[in-house]
């Protein structure tokens, strides 16, 4: 994690200074990983809401998965312009917003009685306040601090999520359980808040406001703030819409959505609980999932700076489907040895996709990836709410989800086949950062 290269190149604006024993690129990274973590706690509710919701309000569940489907169709369609945003007025305002419109959000929610304030809360503004959130901030972060280890870096910001999950789906579980569901909604919105000093204090914006190289690459001045966010982010669109990896890499991603925030975090718990299984012990389970997702999305980003991502998302999908193919036959009241092994299973597989999908925007679109991922990401999320929406309708009208899961894993043959006709134009970051280092020799 160091890095000592102190020779300023001709036509630098300014040289740079001496770096510190520990590059401030992986001090930035790690007030992002908390950031991102404390506001992760809005990602663990959803599917512990489900059955409190239907039970106190009598709302359905497909009214309840709408909202959730909202919010993470609102996610997805606002990071592109967040990304953008942050070019222009810099990482640190962009995210203490969200952070602060999350907690607005998921607060307002406690003194809900309607469908439609449900829909507003948790749809609309947390939706928003998300996406500002979304991996799009990862691929800033990444594309600006680091050169060399990219993936392995993005994999780790990926996991942040994950590991958000692990710390509040348990603690949430048992708050809904012992306290009902609105002291849960609090507890999300003081998570997010408090989240906001560590932006505001420790997130610097680029390697230049400290006069500095990012980590592995050569010093450059910042760059002049980018006017006209939301032209830039449409401009970005619509060039990448001409081409066709991005119509594979957002229809492989819709997928990826629709089977992971869409199905399992959100039917999940309730799917398991139509089988017997406490909530507590279902929520358990996918706090699991956190856990063996960040060592899957770290060795992930690993490999992403070894091997094509072609390859690697085409394995990914595959094994994916193939585990939702055998969950509906795992399902019991207590839970068996089969299921654990899905979980730890899945878990590996969760978020995996994200670096080798970041790596391949990145070269397809160089300056313009975060944004072009931003847009990615966008497909994610509108198949993570239409499944939300979906599997909630199913299960109120068969009295099941069934359906759902082998759908799901159906779909995934497809995004697996997407992802491996990519077209090869493809250069291992370690080698890009490599060559970097011996230009400067």
């Amino acid at each position: 994690m160091t890095h000592t290269d102190l020779t300023a190149t001709p036509g630098q604006d300014s040289p740079p200074r001496r770096t510190p024993r520990v590059h401030p690129a992986w001090w930035v990274a790690l007030v992002s990983f908390l950031t991102v973590m404390c506001a992760a706690a809005f990602t663990a509710a959803p599917g512990l809401f489900v059955d409190p919701l239907h039970a106190e309000l009598g709302w359905s569940r497909a009214t309840i998965g709408f909202a959730v489907g909202l919010q993470s169709v609102l996610y997805g369609l606002t990071a592109p312009f967040a990304a953008a945003l942050m070019d222009r007025f810099g990482m640190r305002p962009v995210v203490a917003l969200a952070l602060v419109v999350i907690t607005g959000g998921a607060l307002s929610t406690v003194w809900m009685s309607e469908p439609w304030q449900f829909v507003l809360g948790w749809g609309l503004l947390v939706g928003v306040g998300s996406g500002s959130m979304a991996l799009a901030f990862t691929a800033t972060v990444t594309g600006r601090w680091f050169v060399a280890r990219r993936g392995l870096v993005s994999g780790v910001l990926t996991a942040a999520t994950a590991s958000g999950q692990l710390v509040f789906l348990p603690l949430l579980a048992w708050i809904v359980e012992n306290q009902g569901w609105r002291p849960a909604s609090a507890t999300v919105a003081v998570a997010a808040l408090v989240a906001v000093p560590l932006v505001l204090f420790l997130l610097h914006d680029h390697p230049a406001d400290v006069g500095l190289a990012p980590y592995g690459g050569t010093y450059a001045a910042k760059p002049a703030p980018v006017r006209g966010a939301a032209r830039r982010a449409v401009t970005a669109l619509l060039g990448a819409a001409r081409t066709g990896p991005f119509w594979l890499l957002a229809g492989a991603f819709a997928i990826c959505g629709a089977t992971t925030n869409g199905l399992v975090r959100t039917h999940f718990v309730p799917g398991a609980h139509d089988h017997g299984m406490p909530i507590t012990v279902a929520a358990s389970l996918l706090a699991v999932i956190g856990v063996v997702d960040v060592i899957g999305t770290v060795a992930s980003g690993w490999l992403t700076d070894r091997f094509s991502p072609r390859l690697l998302l085409g394995v990914y999908y595959t094994l994916r489907g193939v585990a939702l193919l055998f969950l509906p036959s795992l399902m019991a009241p207590q839970v068996e040895l089969p299921m654990v092994f899905f979980i730890v299973f899945y878990g590996l597989d969760w978020v995996a996709t994200v670096p080798p999908t970041l790596a391949l925007c990145r070269e397809h679109y160089g300056d313009d990836a975060p944004i072009v991922f931003g847009w990615v990401l966008a497909a994610h999320q509108v198949g993570a709410g239409v499944v939300a929406y979906a599997g909630g309708l199913v299960r109120d009208v068969t009295g099941s989800y069934d359906l759902v899961w082998y759908g799901a894993g159906a779909l995934c043959a497809g995004a697996a086949l997407m992802s491996l006709v990519v077209r090869r134009s493809w250069t291992p970051p370690q080698e890009e950062a490599d060559a970097a280092v011996s230009s400067r020799s």
